[in-house]
């Protein structure tokens, strides 16, 4: 790994909801949206974070950017401590953290010519004229491959793709040192997702910007991260660089993600690994590894020990009973034929 000091540090953050209570003298229920997630992001680089839907992706993207605010844990970006800043101390904060949502056409205002809002940060942190803003705005659009001209039109007369493209043109116009980037394609054709990602890799060169991609699309992780981390009910499983993490997951959640996703060549043959059941309640985690219920190869310490996140190579970190010390093999899993 880099001895390089992180940009973004990332420490035992936890998120818990309160719900229900409604009913006299019920005792509300809490949702374990995130439990105890820790990582780093360096200077221009991607951390891909992948896991299934209502894994707390999402959830760890907003604490991050103070969109919510943990139970537990902190968050640093370069030297600055997040944890109960401001709100003036945000607004200064957000030229150097951005994000890039996932329904582009809900993140832009319907009233207002997308020119305008690719400008509307330089106005909000007094950076220069409003001629020279307008200027800028224009020069963001041809940066992500838009004509000037569009300048003029609302969020409603652009596509799908041109509507993300203004969205990513307003997160980088402020040239920030991070951007959180939500599941930023899901919503977009096949064609247009390569363009996009594309993209966010070449203004990550010319920004020298680094991401946190949020995405449950192995493929595109794959494309654009530098590292990736997975998710499971709360908790980061398995973290390791891109190529060692899909060459050689150890995790058997991790090997299950990497089985399902398809190969484009029907004449190829693959083994598949096939998960039974559905993800536990986070409002009711099960004890042990929270994987144990749908693992193939838990045992009865999965059942009651709860594993911790160590490094069994370099860069790479697994949390799994069945996976120890350096150089670990994976775990041997029967597989069933796709």
């Amino acid at each position: 790994m880099s001895t390089v000091s992180p940009l973004l540090a990332v420490d035992s953050l936890v998120r818990h909801f309160r719900i229900g209570g409604g009913k006299l003298f019920a005792r509300p229920a809490v949702v374990r949206a995130v439990d105890g997630v820790s990582f780093t992001v360096g200077p221009s680089e991607t951390l891909g974070l992948v896991g299934e839907s209502g894994c707390g992706k999402t959830t760890v993207g907003r604490l991050v950017l103070g969109l919510d605010q943990p139970t537990h844990g902190c968050v640093t970006l370069g030297a600055q401590p997040l944890n109960d800043l401001a709100p003036a101390a945000w607004r200064a904060l957000r030229r150097d953290a951005q994000m890039v949502f996932q329904d582009p056409l809900g993140a832009l205002d319907p009233r207002m010519p997308v020119g305008r809002q690719i400008a509307e940060p330089l106005e909000i942190h007094g950076i220069t004229g409003g001629g020279e803003r307008a200027e800028r705005a224009r020069e963001m659009l041809a940066a992500v491959g838009l004509s000037p001209d569009l300048a003029a039109r609302y969020p409603h007369e652009l596509s799908g793709g041109q509507q993300q493209r203004v969205v990513i043109a307003r997160a980088l116009i402020l040239k920030p040192r991070f951007v959180v980037c939500d599941e930023p394609v899901s919503a977009l054709d096949v064609s247009v997702q390569a363009q996009v990602v594309n993209l966010l890799a070449r203004m990550q060169r010319e920004f020298q910007v680094a991401y946190l991609f949020i995405s449950h699309d192995l493929k595109i992780v794959r494309h654009i991260s530098h590292r990736v981390a997975v998710m499971y009910l709360g908790q980061i499983v398995e973290s390791a660089p891109r190529e060692e993490l899909f060459e050689r997951p150890l995790h058997p959640y991790t090997q299950a993600l990497i089985a399902a996703v398809p190969v484009p060549d029907p004449t190829v043959k693959r083994k598949r690994l096939v998960l039974h059941g559905e993800p536990p309640s986070p409002v009711h985690p099960p004890p042990g590894c929270r994987f144990h219920t749908r693992c193939p190869l838990a045992e009865v310490r999965c059942r009651s020990e709860a594993p911790v996140l160590r490094t069994v190579a370099s860069g790479h970190q697994v949390s799994c009973h069945l996976v120890t010390g350096p150089g670990a093999s994976e775990p041997e899993i029967t597989r069933c034929s796709s």
